[in-house]
């Protein structure tokens, strides 16, 4: 299903049937983590803060309970899932079902694999990609990038304050690409404004950042905004009567935020790309897929940790299509059973399934049933 927003006039959203949902070719649990996220909340005061390592931790129990209450799809093929800073939750909870088995645990995981959208994966890596896919996309000159290569000697992320060279040309870089819309930057950057809160009731409700709600309704010619779209979830998931249809508990989540700004939440690893590197050894089918408009995380430093892994190519470069028309390309690698996709999504942003629906759909579709991308 989708919201029905071009015929939206006002009120409680509609929504509608939708083609390519991917609940079409899979059966998808969708888990609000970490706690505070969507509809999920904390009994206690001790409960609400969270981290990382807690976050993949809770992820796991609740499958296995999940698994345990629902033991007629404990023979399904189980592949683990998610976009953007799930990028670090995703592996942690797939290495803690690939320790759970070789440990026997209760109960046994039907664990084929596990895909990543877009992922938050090295703070330094993703980090300093920025600066190289800014330069590979014209978005700054030749000349600010070799400045900036040279006095920061690619380290864009811990700068010494002494280092007034590299300080002066990544502040260059900033005034270039600081108006940009980073999600897509080829997508306008809107006026956005935060909804109405009131903060003392609800420390779920602290105000949220400028990106999370648009003023402009898509009605307006020249001045849709992405957006828009989102804004709908707010009216949609706080009306009482779709609570209700989705079994809400009373009183647990006072007003349903997209993004909820006031987790108590601390990152406790800063990269996982030695659990990726664990994760190796291991006969599973991997997915790492991203838009190639993308600032937020960047694909040049998601290929740079998958080229770290040191795994074989099977398959080189080359383009992927949907009805005849490129919608990406992709690379493939093995090592010892271990199956790794990588696949970008032209002209998508962050994150892909939200720009290129039907492109991703076939996407996941084919590399689901184990077909080639």
């Amino acid at each position: 299903m989708e919201f029905d927003i071009e015929n939206y006039t006002g009120g409680l959203p509609k929504l509608k049937d939708y083609e390519y949902a991917w609940t079409k070719t899979a059966s998808i649990i969708f888990l609000d983590q970490p706690v505070g996220s969507g509809f999920s909340y904390a009994r206690t005061a001790e409960g609400w803060p969270t981290s990382d390592s807690k976050s993949a931790e809770q992820s796991y129990q609740f499958l296995k309970k999940w698994l345990i209450k629902n033991p007629k799809y404990l023979n399904v093929q189980l592949f683990v899932g998610g976009d953007s800073y799930s990028g670090i939750t995703v592996p942690l909870v797939t290495k803690k079902i690939t320790d759970g088995n070789k440990e026997k645990v209760k109960p046994f995981m039907n664990l084929k694999g596990y895909l990543v959208g877009s992922p938050y994966t090295d703070s330094v890596i993703d980090e300093n990609s920025k600066i190289i896919f800014a330069h590979r996309m014209a978005l700054i000159s030749d000349a600010m990038y070799e400045a900036a290569k040279k006095s920061c000697n690619e380290n864009y992320v811990t700068v010494d304050p002494a280092n007034t060279a590299c300080l002066v040309a990544l502040g260059d870089i900033h005034k270039c690409v600081k108006d940009l819309y980073k999600n897509d930057i080829l997508e306008p950057k809107c006026t956005f404004a935060s909804p109405e809160q009131e903060e003392q009731q609800d420390r779920r409700s602290l105000k949220e950042g400028h990106s999370d709600f648009v003023l402009s309704p898509p009605m307006i010619p020249n001045l849709w905004c992405r957006a828009f779209n989102y804004a709908l979830s707010y009216t949609w998931a706080n009306d009482d009567t779709v609570q209700e249809a989705l079994h809400i508990r009373k009183g647990t989540v006072w007003n349903w935020k997209r993004c909820n700004k006031s987790l108590s939440y601390t990152k406790d690893v800063l990269s996982v790309v030695p659990v990726h590197r664990e994760l190796s050894k291991l006969g599973l089918q991997v997915l790492v897929e991203c838009g190639d408009r993308d600032l937020v995380v960047p694909f040049v430093g998601t290929v740079k940790w998958i080229t770290s892994l040191n795994l074989t190519v099977v398959s080189e470069w080359r383009p992927w299509f949907v009805d005849g028309q490129i919608a990406g390309y992709t690379k493939k690698y093995s090592e010892n059973g271990f199956h790794l996709t990588y696949a970008t999504v032209k002209g998508a942003g962050h994150t892909a399934p939200a720009y290129y629906r039907r492109e991703c759909y076939n996407m996941f579709d084919r590399w689901i049933h184990y077909y080639p991308i």
